[in-house]
């Protein structure tokens, strides 16, 4: 994805200055949605002491793995995804 010379232009900098963003945020949105789902009855509700010391350990990582899959998996789409040859064009005879 690099113009002349290897050098990227303007727009393919701004576009991945984008894609990291939403990596990013819809990363932390899922970790949180998965965090709160696991470690949620564990923090507002009273539960057995052993159930509280498994939900909450297990929740932080499912939602870090979470985190870095997400991240990962939509700079590679980003990555492999090229551009079109000519914008707003969706197919060869339109």
């Amino acid at each position: 994805m690099t113009g002349q010379g290897g050098r990227r232009t303007p727009s393919q900098r701004d576009a991945m200055t984008v894609e990291i963003g939403y990596a990013l945020v819809s990363a932390v949105f899922a970790a949180a949605v998965v965090f709160g789902a696991l470690a949620g009855p564990a923090l507002l509700f009273r539960l057995p002491e052993r159930l509280e010391s498994v939900l909450v350990p297990v929740a932080l990582v499912l939602a870090g793995v979470l985190f870095l899959v997400r991240v990962v998996s939509v700079l590679r789409r980003f990555d492999g995804a090229g551009q079109p040859s000519q914008p707003g064009r969706t197919s060869p005879d339109s």
